[in-house]
């Protein structure tokens, strides 16, 4: 880890953000590890921060202003350092993601966003904006392919995907584009891309039916992240106890899957079943 007192603060928004951290936390005498236990995250995560090597969150921005009184400060400068193409909800993990070594998704019932095609992407965003103008909605297909570019990488991350069932039925876009976003995953998993397990919906009620997940690992022994996802909002969360139990629920949902072969099979059937759909239909 870079000396904290190098570091520029006019380099960039996070370097400011975390030199003024480093510089309130000393002059309140307190540890790295001490704000992080009155903080509730890891002292690890404060010095990541403070050499900019990990954009804070809103909620870590709020609670500084809060255990260091500083009027404020932070979460004034939080927009600043959480600018870019992604929803401000999404920024944070979209900074962090090309930095883990492992990701772990649950997608609920959609593919997972690393896994689509631009035509399934294209019916995903324009079905959950349905006003919004043609530009945005290009603007965030763009920046969902950007993400993809991780996938090609040298420090390419081990990718594990639960899907389910649901999530290769539902016709999103029509079956041709169904057809073609099933090809598309298969083709990943073909390649050692990512490791995909589906959830069949026979087997009833699953530990993360409530919702989608994503848990992160990271090489240079940075805390492990979760990001629980909804509707237009989304929870990067870095308490290592909540960590714990995210993990532990995509574990008994892994549990409940089908294996990576058979998978992958239901995957393969389920893309030919769209595609005699729309031959049907045509």
């Amino acid at each position: 880890m870079p000396n904290p007192r190098d570091l520029d603060p006019s380099a960039s928004m996070a370097a400011l953000f975390g030199s003024e951290l480093r510089h309130l936390r000393e002059a309140a005498g307190l540890s790295q590890e001490s704000l992080g236990e009155v903080l509730g995250y890891t002292g690890s995560l404060v010095g990541q921060i403070e050499t900019a090597k990990r954009s804070p969150t809103q909620e870590f921005a709020e609670r500084l202003d809060g255990a260091l009184a500083t009027g404020g400060r932070f979460g004034r400068l939080w927009p600043h350092v959480a600018r870019g193409p992604f929803p401000d909800y999404f920024r944070t993990y979209a900074d962090l993601e090309p930095k883990a070594s492992e990701i772990f998704s649950y997608g609920g019932f959609l593919i997972p966003g690393l896994g689509q095609t631009e035509d399934y992407m294209r019916e995903v965003f324009r079905t959950a904006m349905p006003l919004a103008p043609d530009a945005v909605v290009e603007s965030r297909i763009e920046a969902r392919k950007s993400r993809q570019e991780l996938l090609t990488g040298s420090t390419r991350p081990v990718l594990w995907w639960l899907l389910d069932e649901a999530a290769i039925r539902r016709p999103v876009g029509g079956h041709s584009v169904m057809a073609g976003q099933l090809r598309y995953l298969a083709e990943l998993i073909r390649s050692r891309v990512a490791v995909v397990q589906v959830l069949e919906v026979s087997s009833g009620a699953h530990a993360a039916l409530e919702g989608a997940l994503t848990l992160m690992t990271f090489a240079d022994a940075s805390p492990d992240v979760a990001y629980i996802e909804g509707p237009h909002t989304g929870v990067l969360v870095e308490s290592t106890e909540v960590v714990r139990k995210v993990r532990l629920t995509y574990d008994l949902a892994r549990a409940d899957a089908l294996s990576p072969e058979a998978s992958l099979a239901l995957i393969d059937k389920s893309a030919e079943e769209h595609a005699s759909e729309q031959h049907r239909s045509a």
